[in-house]
């Protein structure tokens, strides 16, 4: 008594173009090829151009964050001072716990 293999099937990607072999009689992937790699870099002047762009980002980001950070005192006063006005004619009340409740 034989087994009969039953067919199998292989199915590309349409996302990324690996090939799926697929048992019909499982309906489950059996084996998986990845797609081919992609070259990354096909330009070396368009490359050198986006780490230039890449580098200019970073250089503006740390500056607008050591600007930020220049004024964080001064920004962290003020906030304390406007949450003082708020809450300096309420009246103090004690917290309420939760046994309290009980």
């Amino acid at each position: 008594m034989s087994k009969k293999r039953q067919p199998t099937f292989q199915v590309a990607c349409p996302h990324c173009g690996a090939k799926l072999t697929v048992d019909t009689a499982l309906a489950v992937v059996v084996d998986h090829e990845p797609p081919p790699k992609q070259p990354t870099v096909t330009d070396l002047v368009e490359a050198a151009k986006g780490l230039s762009e890449e580098a200019r980002k970073r250089e503006e980001k740390f500056l607008e964050s050591f600007a930020a950070e220049k004024t964080r005192a001064d920004v962290l006063a003020r906030k304390f001072e406007e949450q003082l006005k708020k809450t300096k004619d309420k009246p103090v009340e004690k917290p309420l716990r939760e046994f309290d409740l009980e």
